[in-house]
């Protein structure tokens, strides 16, 4: 497919203070995968986990990951295509609807 969407989830090994019992954000990275996979079979995306911590090169994604240490976004955060979808506790049905909004088709349920 040659328009790929990426997705990026910003997120930290420690749990977001506000976050309280809320997955950890590599947990939330790999529920998403799952989950997109499953009600999406078929379509190609880009999954990205991105440790705030850490050495980034890409400068745009160095930039986010400064505003989610700054505390202008909770963590984890959740951009798709450039769009912020969710921050802190994630919920399904936003990320679901922006994919939508990119293209994509559901599985018959």
């Amino acid at each position: 497919m040659e328009n790929q969407v990426s997705i990026e989830i910003y997120g930290a090994d420690i749990v977001c203070a506000s976050c309280v019992n809320a997955p950890s954000s590599k947990d939330t990275y790999e529920w998403l995968d799952a989950a997109i996979s499953r009600k999406y079979p078929g379509h190609e995306y880009a999954i990205q986990y991105i440790d705030i911590e850490s050495d980034i090169a890409d400068e745009r994604q160095r930039e986010i990951a400064e505003q989610v240490r700054n505390d202008e976004y909770f963590y984890p955060l959740v951009m798709i295509g450039g769009q912020m979808v969710g921050e802190g506790y994630i919920q399904l049905k936003p990320v679901f609807a922006e994919l939508e909004r990119q293209g994509f088709k559901g599985s018959a349920e």
